[in-house]
């Protein structure tokens, strides 16, 4: 496990803006077919990540979904790894703070994402199970 986290990370990613509303949000994740994305203010700074069980989340309370935006069900603070750092110390990072979406930075630009299902299937390809 001595690969960096750039030959796992996904190079397409998607953003939301704060103010994005979250039926603009599931609209992309359904013709993207995602399942979170990072959240970027309008200066283009990583604020947060939201995931498909943030809209899952946020159904289950019954709250109107034309009137929330990004901002209100992001979570803050993502994780921030640069290309460089190791897939072992990116996996520790995941287990020990209990998340799934890690965004890759490199000179204050998002240059990548990876996700616990990244290193799924990056265990799939590599393993008896292809």
């Amino acid at each position: 496990m001595n690969e960096t986290v750039s030959m796992l990370m996904q190079r397409t990613v998607w953003t939301i803006k704060m103010d994005d509303p979250v039926e603009a949000i599931k609209a992309l994740f359904t013709r993207e077919r995602l399942s979170w994305a990072p959240v970027v203010s309008e200066e283009g700074v990583v604020v947060g990540v939201i995931s498909a069980t943030d809209l899952v989340r946020h159904l289950e309370i019954g709250k109107e979904l034309p009137r929330v935006m990004a901002w209100q069900l992001c979570t803050y603070k993502p994780i921030e790894v640069a290309p460089d750092t190791t897939l072992k110390e990116v996996a520790g990072l995941m287990v020990e703070r209990k998340i799934h979406h890690v965004v890759v930075m490199e000179h204050s630009k998002i240059v990548g994402v990876v996700s616990s299902l990244d290193f799924v299937r990056a265990f799939i390809d590599a393993g008896p199970y292809r």
